[in-house]
């Protein structure tokens, strides 16, 4: 049976339910992440969207990457084999119970040594760590979408990828839902298309996943 992740999908459940059954089998620690995730429900990717954005890394064969939310690791683990041995990937998290249960996944996954756990607002721990990034992973609360946009694009460099999950937000975007947290992903997807900084596209895989290519 195909496992349901965080997010609503946009594509027939059956054909849903067919790329999941395509997927190659994942190792024991992600394996034992995705349970946790559908047991306790906590929002993560999941491993058709982890698959797109570990692509994405390869393919621009970023180096320097940062997580703006990153909850219990999942994603960071598929970012830190994309960047490979002499890569780096910034996990952020508001939560000290998270990147201590991330931190056990990543000992696991032998990919500690790639990482940097960082605890607090994301928002202010890019400014903290500074510098050019050559792929920035959004995924913090969608009310904050808008502020972490701006906060994310000067750290992003030419060439680099800004990538955003749920910009769909299980179809509310759409509607004329008029909470905090929806506005903010709308607004968010009104920025990426309007900024002349950025080739921006929603794929409409899962929840919605934007990817914007800084020119």
């Amino acid at each position: 049976m195909t496992e349901r992740f965080s997010g609503g999908g946009f594509i027939d459940d059956d054909v849903e339910a067919y790329i999941y059954d395509l997927l190659p089998a994942r190792d024991d620690v992600i394996s034992e992440i995705e349970k946790q995730a559908i047991e306790r429900s906590i929002p993560i990717i999941g491993p058709a969207v982890a698959r797109v954005l570990q692509q994405y890394a390869v393919a621009i064969n970023a180096r320097r990457v940062f997580e703006m939310g990153s909850a219990i690791g999942y994603s960071t683990i598929w970012l830190a084999r994309a960047v490979g041995p002499a890569g780096k990937v910034y996990y952020t998290d508001g939560g000290e119970e998270n990147a201590a249960e991330a931190r056990g996944y990543f000992e696991r996954a032998g990919v500690m040594d790639r990482i940097e756990v960082l605890t607090g607002n994301s928002m202010e721990l890019i400014e903290q760590v500074g510098g050019e990034f050559d792929l920035i992973f959004n995924d913090v609360d969608k009310h904050q979408y808008p502020e972490a946009f701006q906060m994310a694009l000067p750290h992003l460099r030419k060439g680099g990828l800004f990538i955003t999950d749920n910009v769909l937000w299980s179809g509310r975007v759409a509607r004329g839902d008029s909470d905090k947290d929806t506005e903010g992903v709308r607004e968010l997807n009104r920025l990426i298309y309007a900024s002349s900084d950025l080739h921006s596209t929603i794929l409409p895989i899962r929840d919605g996943l934007a990817v914007c290519l800084k020119l």
